[in-house]
Order: C-alpha cells, then structure tokens, then sequence
C-alpha cells in the first residue's frame, strides 16, 4: 500500500472511510511483525522538576528502561490531559507541552522531540472500539510524558502518542478500556501510565521537600495498603478505592493522578509478576511508587 493509500485509510484526507478501507486497515495491522511483548510501566513522576534533576527516582526511571529492550513505539496515559471522551494524538511532530509555571527558566526549555504516529493513533482508536476515540492533532506531550519519558529514552528515538483519561467516567471502566489494548503490547508497543498514587499538593509539606522518605502518618498507612494489594493483586480494591479507608481518600482526593495507574493493572495477565520501585514517599503527602509488570 503506497503512501497516499494508506493516509486514505487512516482517514486523514478529506476522503471518508470506504467498507474497503476498513479492510486494507485490518490487513495492515495483520502484517505488523510480532516482537517481544513489552512490559507495563506506572511511573510516579512528581515535580517537573524531575524533568532536569538528578536524583534516586530518575535514576530508577534509568534502570528500569535497561531490563527490556527498547520498544517500537509508546503510549503513554498521562494524568494531566483530561478529556470528555478518550482522544490520542494523531500528529507527527508532536509538540512538548510546559503545563506548569513557577519553575526556573531551564524546565521551560526542554525540548522533547520525539516523533508522533498517525497510524498507531489510528490502530488505538480502531482496537478500542466501539468505545469512540478522537484522533487528536492539537495536545502533544505534557510533562506527565516528557517528564518521565526523557529519562528512559534520552535520544527521544521512540515514536509517542498519549492517550487521554475521559474525566468523567469511574474507574472500572479505565479498568476495562485498558484491557482492550493487550494485542499491541504482542506489536511492541510499551504502554506506560504517569501519574502518583498518593498525590494531595494541598497538603505538600515544603519544609521536609529534601527529607528522604518522609510521609505524613496518613500517607505511610495509604502507601502500606495500596502496595499490600499491589503486590497481592486484589486490583478490584483499587478499582474501587473510593470504599478504602480514610488515608486512602487522602491519598486520592482527585482521580487523576491514580487513573494512570488503574490502565497498566487493567493490561495485567495472569501470567506476569508486578514488581514496586522508586517506592519512597516525598514531601508528606506524595509518592513516588512505580510499578513495573512482565
């Protein structure tokens, strides 16, 4: 299939999808090679900060990346592009996004250039139906995804697009959205999820920013639970974490940040083992936990 074909198909012309279309679009996701199916990352990525310092949990970010092989492209489900509706970036080029302020002028001037893929973006939105996904050509990367990103592959050599979290949906259905998208981690796509288990910046304690592994009582009670059921894989607890106990709500006083890590569990088979690093608390009423499954 030449070029112009295959922009056809996708539905990037101003030609609507033909019956045949749809099928030349099944034989192309057929004929993707098979490779070694990737691992699941949730990546606790604090601070943007994290973004051009060197510390325990970047290192962390670094060490993780060397146990598989590189990957053929990524998704990356962010906790900071919510949307009515699930949409992936669908452009090229995509753009780095600094959706943050009253940080020192060398964060604003990381570049994280790594290409887009207009036909992975059409391959998700096809492999989640018939739940209805939007092509999106205006996002980009948010730190969520650079942030995090750039420590695991500094050459920015991997395609990326980012797959919004719908806001107003619960979290059992991220859960089973999320299943949907197992035939493309057999494809080579690593899928990670970006966020913070316990994320409450109400309640940041700024004096013990630089004190290692501090939590505030309620925060080492939710981090000991959440990771008990981690690690126990009683997922459905944390599916419904809105009936766990108070230190739990704490936690969690918006989903957003916690969404990305319902998505990887949603992708666990039951033949691969979860493993915890960067599992440190910071600044009282944040966590740095990440997850990796294989």
């Amino acid at each position: 299939m030449n070029r112009k074909d295959f922009l056809k198909v996708l539905g990037l012309t101003s030609l609507s999808i033909s019956m045949n279309s749809l099928k030349d679009l099944t034989h192309y996701a057929e004929e993707l090679p098979v490779a070694e199916k990737t691992p699941l990352l949730f990546l606790g990525h604090g601070s943007p900060m994290n973004a051009i310092e060197e510390n325990q949990f970047v290192e962390g970010f670094r060490n993780t990346a060397k146990t598989f092989s590189k990957p053929k492209a990524i998704i990356c489900i962010s906790a900071h592009w919510l949307t009515r509706g699930t949409k992936v970036t669908a452009m090229p080029n995509p753009r780095t996004i600094h959706d943050f302020g009253g940080f020192p002028k060398e964060l604003f001037e990381v570049q994280y250039p790594a290409k887009g893929s207009p036909e992975l973006a059409q391959q998700t939105k096809e492999t989640l139906l018939p739940t209805e996904v939007e092509l999106d050509d205006k996002w980009g990367l948010d730190h969520g995804a650079w942030s995090v990103l750039k420590h695991l592959y500094p050459e920015a050599d991997v395609p990326v697009i980012q797959m919004s979290i719908d806001y107003y949906k619960p979290a059992s259905y991220h859960f089973e959205l999320a299943q949907k998208l197992q035939s493309l981690r057999e494809k080579g796509i690593l899928i990670v999820g970006s966020g913070n288990i316990i994320h409450n910046l109400s309640l940041v304690d700024f004096r013990n920013i630089n004190t290692d592994n501090y939590g505030y009582d309620w925060a080492i009670e939710a981090r000991e639970l959440t990771n008990k059921y981690l690690l126990d894989g009683d997922f459905n607890a944390l599916v419904e974490y809105q009936k766990l106990p108070k230190a739990v709500q704490l936690a969690v006083p918006t989903p957003d940040h916690y969404l990305p890590l319902i998505y990887i569990l949603g992708l666990k088979t039951s033949k691969e083992t979860l493993s915890l690093f960067n599992d440190k608390l910071v600044a009282g009423s944040l966590s740095m936990t990440s997850v990796k499954i294989s």
